[in-house]
């Protein structure tokens, strides 16, 4: 069995007042808190890359949580905006920043906001293969890498950030199937051309029609209702996005989770963002995740906590 056991992030200290922001593009106060929700944007430094903030995050989860370089045998980034373009891959930038063994296997994983669901069923099924025991899973995207400052539709959107997640044979968290889908027809919502360029009310369509329904049929397949399940951590695209998911699931409100006040749409790193403060309170057993963008993708699991003989 392979569990999550901890998460930890790195989140740039420079930040976009967004507030500020949106005064370019003649929209208020109530527009930001309302409808995208991140009164501030952290933004990576120019000189600074997406190895950068990954070595800091697995840095801060091996000091935080007492992992040592030793013992990881897997190094798994997910990103779509890595060091020079992707090549070579950014965990093989991040083995040799943090000097980890020469036997650690690693690679990219090319996904975005759904890649963290998919991330950790890739790495736990590959060290399943390999009779791994430890490995850490790698968010960071980003996205202001790409965005182009005077694009109303993604520069009062998204923020930079990062978390590594340590995978073990040893833990609390049980990693469940995955629910995984892909619409390719819709990829060109949201494309890297010269810059980031996002059709946002298709991305917001697809989203509202395709994640309720994905949810309520993960819970049908692993024979579950919405009372067996103690939070939905759903990936952080908007605050308008998390309230229509809610409200077409209508499930208990207080179990849905919104918080991109700080941070904004982290892209892959909002999910585990959310995980690495949840997962420590004990009074949670189950946790719905499920991420949906660029793609289009969308991937739903479940967390549950190991039961205690």
């Amino acid at each position: 069995m392979i569990y999550l056991k901890a998460i930890s992030n790195y989140i740039p200290s420079q930040v976009i007042d967004n507030i500020e922001n949106a005064k370019a593009f003649s929209e208020s106060e109530s527009f930001i808190i309302n409808k995208i929700g991140a009164r501030q944007l952290p933004r990576l430094p120019y000189d600074e890359q997406a190895s950068d903030i990954g070595s800091a995050a697995v840095r801060a989860l091996c000091d935080q949580h007492g992992l040592n370089f030793e013992e990881i045998e897997a190094l798994v980034v997910i990103t779509q905006n890595g060091d020079f373009g992707g090549l070579p891959h950014t965990s093989a930038i991040i083995h040799g920043k943090l000097g980890l063994p020469e036997q650690v296997a690693c690679f990219d994983i090319g996904l975005g906001c759904s890649g963290y669901v998919y991330g950790l069923s890739i790495l736990k099924a590959h060290m399943q293969e390999m009779g791994f025991q430890n490995a850490v899973l790698v968010t960071a995207d980003p996205y202001s890498k790409i965005v182009d400052s005077n694009d109303r539709n993604t520069s009062l959107l998204f923020g930079d950030a990062a978390t590594a997640s340590w995978l073990s044979v040893n833990g609390e968290w049980e990693i469940q199937r995955p629910l995984l889908a892909t619409n390719g027809q819709g990829y060109s919502a949201l494309v890297k051309q010269e810059s980031l360029v996002m059709d946002g009310r298709s991305v917001f369509n697809f989203a509202a029609q395709n994640v309720p329904d994905q949810i309520n049929n993960y819970l049908e397949k692993f024979n579950l209702v919405h009372d067996d399940i103690d939070l939905f951590l759903l990936h952080q695209g908007s605050a308008a996005i998390i309230d229509v998911i809610t409200r077409k699931l209508n499930y208990s409100k207080d179990k849905f989770i919104f918080d991109i006040e700080n941070t904004g749409n982290t892209v892959s790193s909002s999910i585990p963002l959310l995980c690495e403060r949840y997962i420590k309170e004990s009074r949670f057993n189950k946790i719905v995740i499920s991420g949906f963008g660029v793609g289009l993708s969308w991937a739903t699991t479940l967390l549950s906590k190991k039961v205690s003989i």
